[in-house]
């Protein structure tokens, strides 16, 4: 909890920005307490007022700018400011580059003592808007009100949108994403104003009732589109007039889903899946390979830069075609059946069940025949035992989550000593931490960071490691 700070040192004149935090906030510096301040970029000076204060650092929001940073631009949304997505929209692109790559520079060094001298320039993304095939939008009877929404009646408060940062039962309505390509917005706004004119009822989300949950929307570079509807209590007639209106009024939708989950969270891995029309699934292609995506499947949801941030991997992996390579964290194994056919065999790990089916099914559909995958979680699978049945490996890829590897996974890949080691990351952080360790045996050879995200703090990062050999 924050303490309160007294009126008279609430407000700050001419404060300078000087960097950039993780999650998107500039930072200051003002009597040794840092500043994090909402909506600022390096190189701003302004007014600002503190509305938390921690023992070391403070949290704060402009009030005046007194000087704009060469990096600032106007922000294209009109949602910015109060959507949680994209919070970098009001800094250049090529700004947001610089300082992302600076970012994963701090945490190698600081964290993980690495040497950065390999460090490459980041690959920037070829689109900035319109980038992500996957979106999931929430029904609200409780609209995020903000100040452009003048005279709002009782009755007009639905909503159909994200969430506000903060409050989870408040729903921003959103007019247009620029994170998505057509048809997203124009099924988003065409739900909403049919279930707006048959009174279908939008969730409440503080007393868990009404009909309309959720709206969850996949495209894909193959041009396929999945749509799926999550309804909570619909009334008799409701699921089929709304999915019949959407077929009708989209008859291109490759895949049209539905839900009814009545839980307290949101989550559908643990639901029934209801086929509407269509196939249950659509297809992803990457360099000739198709992809099963269902609508619990994960995929990375910027499928362009998926595919170089997959190059780098397999170009980092230097593979010769006699390797034995382990993916670890494989998910639906889609880094494991890009780099199959450069390899002898590759064994996937992944932690979710439901992923590894996908993984199977991706190397049936593509006729990859030299990969074996194995759920459960890794360090538990991923045993002395294991590689013993399997074989030591000559190269490993791992792509953990965001929290990294358990100490006993590294040190199982310490153990097994792979001439080669391929770390992607979404997280430096953690990364460097991992990388601390490995370095006991390992050298890092090159480090790549990737911008999947544009407007947003996230950054992926490629580190290859090579077996230090004894002099």
């Amino acid at each position: 909890m924050g303490r309160r700070i007294p009126q008279d040192k609430r407000f700050l004149a001419d404060v300078h920005i000087i960097d950039i935090a993780e999650e998107g906030k500039g930072v200051a510096k003002h009597d040794e307490l840092v500043l994090f301040i909402e909506q600022a970029v390096p190189g701003d000076i302004a007014d600002v007022e503190l509305f938390r204060k921690k023992k070391n650092f403070a949290e704060g929001r402009l009030v005046a700018l007194k000087e704009s940073s060469k990096y600032r631009i106007d922000p294209f949304c009109p949602h910015f400011g109060v959507c949680g997505g994209c919070k970098w929209q009001h800094m250049e692109y090529p700004a947001q580059l610089l300082f992302k790559q600076q970012y994963v520079e701090n945490a190698l060094k600081r964290l993980g003592k690495v040497d950065i001298s390999p460090m490459e320039p980041i690959l920037a993304s070829a689109e900035t808007e319109y980038y992500r095939n996957k979106l999931e939008f929430t029904f609200s009877n409780k609209r995020w009100l903000t100040s452009v929404d003048e005279e709002v009646k009782p009755d007009d408060l639905n909503a159909l949108g994200f969430h506000v940062p903060g409050r989870f039962d408040k729903i921003l309505d959103i007019d247009h994403c620029f994170l998505q390509q057509d048809p997203s917005n124009a099924i988003r706004n065409a739900v909403r104003a049919f279930a707006v004119a048959q009174n279908i009822s939008f969730y409440d989300l503080r007393a868990h009732e009404g009909a309309l949950r959720n709206l969850i929307i996949r495209t894909s570079s193959t041009g396929e589109i999945m749509v799926i509807v999550v309804f909570a209590y619909p009334e008799e007639g409701q699921v089929d007039s709304l999915m019949t209106f959407i077929k009708e009024q989209f008859p291109t939708l490759t895949s049209l889903l539905y839900i009814i989950n009545q839980k307290r969270n949101d989550t559908i891995f643990d639901q029934d899946i209801h086929t509407f029309s269509g196939r249950n699934f659509i297809y992803e292609e990457m360099e000739g390979l198709k992809f099963k995506v269902g609508p619990k499947s994960f995929y990375q949801t910027n499928s362009a830069q998926a595919y170089e941030l997959y190059k780098i991997t397999r170009d980092f992996a230097g593979l010769k075609g006699d390797e034995l390579v382990y993916d670890l964290y494989t998910g639906a194994g889609t880094i494991a059946n890009f780099v199959a056919r450069t390899a002898r065999e590759v064994v996937g790990v992944e932690y979710v069940p439901s992923a590894i089916e996908d993984a199977k099914i991706n190397s049936q559909i593509n006729g990859i025949g030299n990969t074996k995958f194995y759920a459960g979680d890794m360090k538990d699978v991923l045993t002395a035992d294991f590689v013993q049945e399997h074989g030591r490996p000559d190269v490993v890829i791992t792509d953990p989550p965001r929290a990294g590897m358990h100490v006993d996974v590294v040190n199982r890949i310490l153990e097994m000593e792979a001439e080669k080691v391929v770390y992607v990351s979404c997280n430096a952080a953690t990364q460097a931490r991992d990388l601390a360790l490995l370095q006991e045996k390992y050298q890092v050879e090159r480090i790549k960071p990737v911008d999947m995200f544009p407007h947003t703090q996230h950054v992926e990062n490629v580190v290859l490691l090579k077996l230090k050999t004894e002099s």
